[in-house]
């Protein structure tokens, strides 16, 4: 975590892909550079760097596009290896990190990073935009059942798990890993939730539905 030394994380980034910590990603890996990535990181048992393609990463998708600096180290819980070398994966997020600068000497993209805390917050705070939160979910939702998950998991992984499920554009899921805490989390999600709710109030459409 933060203060520990640097780390050569190899990256695997995408379009519409945002892990966060404690929360599982299926994958399918299907291009030759990523496929040596995933036998490297089996082997030696090491994650994997998930991050975001900034917009406009199309012309340049085959070398290097830039990337948020922001990303979430996952760690392999299952996978499958086709017949023809493609893999399907079963990622599990462990810890936020930063990338400091990218080096060379694989086919797939290397960075060294440093690895980020990520802690709760003010409680009372958290608490209470949980409640509006989960009030809000349930409102884009028609129905109360998203409420009964309150009493069954960690607010972190509550948190969490609705910032990477919810139907939202990427760089909305990238905002939102980029707080600190999950009390900023929890506020930054009530905020795109509120801002989508104005949006279909006033007709003018929504990502969440």
């Amino acid at each position: 975590m933060s203060g520990e030394p640097p780390l050569l994380l190899a990256l695997f980034p995408l379009p519409s892909v945002v892990l966060f910590p404690g929360m599982p990603m299926p994958l399918h890996v299907f291009e030759p550079r990523y496929r040596r990535m995933v036998e490297d990181a089996l082997e030696a048992r090491r994650p994997i760097g998930m991050t975001l393609l900034r917009p406009g990463w199309e012309a340049e998708y085959e070398e290097r596009p830039p990337v948020y600096a922001i990303g979430c180290a996952g760690v392999i819980d299952r996978h499958e290896r086709l017949a023809d070398g493609r893999y399907n994966l079963l990622l599990r997020g462990v810890s936020r990190f930063r990338i400091l600068g990218e080096q060379d000497g694989e086919p797939y993209r290397l960075a060294t990073v440093e690895m980020l805390d990520e802690a709760p917050g003010d409680a009372a705070a958290l608490d209470g935009l949980v409640r509006r939160l989960l009030a809000a979910v349930a409102q884009a939702a028609d129905g109360p059942a998203t409420l009964v998950l309150r009493g069954e998991v960690p607010t972190e992984t509550l948190v969490n798990g609705l910032a990477q499920a919810l139907p939202l554009e990427p760089v909305e899921k990238q905002s939102l890993l980029d707080c600190d805490t999950i009390e900023a989390r929890a506020a930054r999600l009530v905020e795109i939730m509120e801002f989508h709710r104005l949006r279909r109030t006033s007709g003018g459409g929504s990502a969440v539905h």
